[in-house]
Formats: structure tokens, C-alpha cells, sequence
């Protein structure tokens, strides 16, 4: 992208912040590692970079959900210990095992292609076993537990694995005081003795997401995994604001103003005329839609900062764009529009767009789409910038 243009959209990423958030959840991790969780391109900022900075910030294990975003991370260079959870039958087993990435196992079926792959590679599989405390997503339930211990430490013993971690994930640890935390850590604790006494000796054991990270220390154990923090968003806003907790917002989403005009009242404005101009005013057209990420359910309430002010989505937003009302104000074509960031300027949060949409602000910054440039910036370093 040529960095002197006035570009449609970007998405300015602060890796500066990504590592000040690593350190502040390094300090708040009672002492376990920290794993940065770089899934879904890292909650849409980048994963390679912001995996790169994250590790330089000290965090010593990098999660991700799928094979495939494991992979690429070693295809980009970055060493360390890697993990990916999400795996699907006739998964690339051997490919992870011989990129030594640690996979994770919460059937029979798992281990069963896991040991059938590290036989065909000749290296032992570097595996976590999933437990299902609570959740009832992926992991095995306790029920089914000794069995796949026992045919874990058998393959073990035989040297076509080694069971590197034992793990789980919270339902409700972003819901302090939710009854299920404890509950689920009791589950937890008694998986764990069971493995332990069959003979297994995990590197690391873990539960801590993001929330239980900031809010559940005695659920930190050895390593603590933390996905949105990492980008600066608290996880619950009832748990606190980023700054609460330290954290700075990572990503700050903009565009240039394509277009202001000037329209008479009652003047109809975008798709199906929701809104209605109630006096002669001027409208701005911002060029991001939904094909960009650009959440529909925020039609007519999301906020976006035009000119020093703090305007609200006018209408419906379209594939490609929407409009804001400036109420008579006259800014020039190109002038800046941002959506959120992290409030220097007064501008609004990915948590505020995220109770325009009724959703949550993980969604926000996720599913900013490939067409928005980002645009990386690093006190540290110069300037770079990149498209996805």
C-alpha cells in the first residue's frame, strides 16, 4: 500500500500495545507462563506480527485453533512452542507433528490418528489432552477419561507420544463468582490427580482464558492462555474497562470521508429509508459496509468521531458503505472517520460498537474483513504497513 494516499479504510495496529498488554497480563499470571492465543489472524489484528511482538514480551507459548493457523505460523519462521486445539478427522497430524507443534487430543478417534502419524514420521507427537470440565464443547468428559489416559500412557510407554499437557477451558469465568468457576476448577483438579497417578507428567496444565487470567488466580496452574486481552479488549465489560486491567486497545479502524453533501428534510437515506433527515442538514458517506466487517445490526446506532464530534450511523449500512448525518457540518472529502480505537482522541470503543450490534466486542475486531488494509505501527520500529 502506498503509505503517501489517502487509503479507503485501514486498521491501525499498535504492536507497542500488544507487547505492554503481554507484560500486564505476565504480571497478573502469578508466576505460570503466558500462552498469546493468535487464532482467527489474532481476533483479526495480524497474526504474525502480533505473535512476533507477543513473544518478544515474553510470552513463551503461542495457542491457536486450527492446524492450518499453526502451521503458518511456522511457515512465517516463528519458533517456540505452538498449540492448536481444533482438530477434525484426517486432520494434517503428521504435518504438526514433524513442525513440533503440540496438538490436542479429547477422543479415542485423535489419538488414534495421532499415533498413526507420529509412527509414519518417526518422531514422537507432542500432545495435550482435553478435558471437559464443564463447558461441554470439545475435551473428554470425566466419565470417559481413564480410558483415554490409559491408551495415552500406552502410546507414551511404546514412544510415539509424549502427553505434554493437560487442559480445559471455563464457560462463564468472564461471570464472576458463577458458580460453575468453582465447580469447574473441583473437575479440573480430579482429572488432573487421575492423570498424574497413571503416571503422566505434563509440561504445563491449564484452564485460564482471558477473564480467569485477570480475575480467578488460583486457576492459573502452570500457563495461562489469554486471546482478547492480548488485543487490549476487556472480555467482559462487567469485569472492568481495558484500562481497569492495564491493557490499551490494540486496533483503531478508520476510513476516509468519500463524499459530504448537503440534502433538504425529510430526505430519505440509504436502503428502505429507516432514517429520514428532520431538517436541511449534510451527510457524509463513510466507504465501509458489512462485506468489510462493518456489523449490520448497527444500523442507526453506531457511533463514529467525524471532525471532533461523535456522529451515529444514519440508516441501514450497506455491503460497502453507510452514511452519518453531520447536521449541518462541512469536512472536506478524505477527512478522517474513525469507527473505534482506543480513546485518545474521544473516538468510540469496539466495546461501544459491540452494544450497537448487541454483540460482544471480540466479534467487532474479528470480523474486520481482508479488504481493510492493516496498517502496523511500532514505536520501536519504523513505520510498516500491509494488506491482508
Amino acid at each position: 500500500m502506498n503509505e503517501t494516499a489517502s487509503p479507503r479504510a485501514r486498521a491501525e495496529i499498535d504492536l507497542a500495545a500488544v507487547r505492554a498488554n503481554v507484560r500486564a497480563l505476565r504480571a497478573r499470571a502469578s508466576g505460570a507462563q503466558l500462552m498469546a492465543v493468535v487464532k482467527s489472524d489474532a481476533y483479526g489484528h495480524g497474526a504474525v506480527p502480533c505473535a512476533r511482538a507477543a513473544i518478544e514480551a515474553g510470552a513463551t507459548w503461542l495457542g491457536t485453533a486450527t492446524p492450518q493457523e499453526a502451521l503458518a505460523l511456522r511457515a512465517a519462521g516463528i519458533g517456540g512452542r505452538v498449540m492448536c486445539w481444533l482438530w477434525t478427522p484426517g486432520g494434517p497430524w503428521r504435518d504438526a507433528i514433524e513442525a513440533d507443534i503440540d496438538v490436542s487430543v479429547s477422543g479415542l478417534w485423535a489419538l488414534t490418528e495421532v499415533v498413526a502419524a507420529a509412527t509414519e514420521a518417526g518422531i514422537p507427537a507432542r500432545v495435550q489432552l482435553k478435558a471437559d470440565t464443564g463447558l461441554g464443547r470439545n475435551g473428554c468428559q470425566p466419565a470417559d477419561w481413564p480410558e483415554l489416559i490409559s491408551a495415552a500412557r500406552a502410546a507414551e510407554a511404546a514412544g510415539t507420544l509424549r502427553i505434554t499437557g493437560l487442559w480445559s477451558h471455563f464457560a462463564c469465568a468472564d461471570e464472576p463468582g458463577h458458580p460453575s468457576i468453582a465447580a469447574q476448577l473441583n473437575v479440573f483438579r480430579d482429572m488432573l490427580a487421575y492423570a498424574e497417578k497413571a503416571g503422566a507428567e505434563p509440561e504445563v496444565r491449564h484452564i485460564a482464558n482471558s477473564p480467569a487470567t485477570l480475575t480467578v488466580p488460583e486457576s492459573h496452574f502452570d500457563l495461562v492462555r489469554a486471546g482478547i486481552a492480548v488485543y487490549g479488549i476487556s472480555p467482559s465489560p462487567e469485569l472492568g474497562t481495558p484500562a481497569d486491567f492495564g491493557l490499551r486497545p490494540v486496533m483503531t479502524l478508520a476510513a476516509s470521508i468519500a463524499l459530504v453533501k448537503q440534502v433538504p428534510p425529510g430526505h430519505g437515506v440509504s436502503y428502505g429509508h429507516h432514517y429520514t433527515t428532520s431538517a436541511e442538514t449534510t451527510l457524509a458517506l463513510v466507504p465501509v459496509g458489512y462485506a468489510d466487517g462493518i456489523p449490520r445490526h448497527a444500523s442507526g446506532r453506531g457511533p463514529v468521531l467525524v471532525d471532533g464530534r461523535i456522529r451515529t450511523v444514519a440508516g441501514r449500512v450497506a455491503m460497502d458503505q453507510f452514511v452519518v448525518d453531520l447536521e449541518g457540518d462541512t469536512p472536506e472529502p478524505g477527512t478522517e472517520a474513525v469507527l473505534f480505537g482506543p480513546g485518545d482522541r474521544g473516538e468510540p470503543s469496539a466495546q461501544d460498537w459491540a452494544v450497537a450490534a448487541d454483540t460482544i466486542a471480540y466479534e467487532i475486531v474479528t470480523r474486520i474483513g481482508a479488504r481493510v488494509p492493516r496498517v502496523y505501527r511500532d514505536a520501536a520500529t519504523t513505520t510498516r504497513s500491509t494488506a491482508r
